[in-house]
């Protein structure tokens, strides 16, 4: 369909600045408190049903870097040197590609 360029068009934009400055602020104050009423839907997966966990405690043994392992000034990631891609700026491959 062919579309005419010199012929006038009506914008969505006059419309909106006949509007009064009260009615703007109404509307952005309803979508500011509908912002609010949403549930994320990731958090809502990753709750387990039923279950309190308020009383556990994480435990992690935590292991010093190792001597065959290096940390990407990059991603600091602790990698082993097998990852090494550039020595002189001690990046890891992942970061480096």
């Amino acid at each position: 369909m062919a579309t005419d360029y010199d012929t006038p068009r009506t914008t969505d934009a006059e419309e909106v600045s006949e509007q009064s400055l009260e009615a703007l602020k109404a509307r952005r104050a309803d979508a500011a408190a509908d912002l609010g009423d949403e549930v994320d839907p990731f958090e809502a997966e990753l709750d387990l049903p039923g279950t309190d966990l308020s009383g556990e405690e994480l435990t992690v043994r935590v292991l010093p870097r190792q001597a065959d392992e290096f940390t990407c000034k990059s991603c600091f990631l602790v990698h082993h040197r097998s990852q090494l891609a550039d020595s002189r700026r001690m990046i890891c491959a992942d970061c480096a590609a």
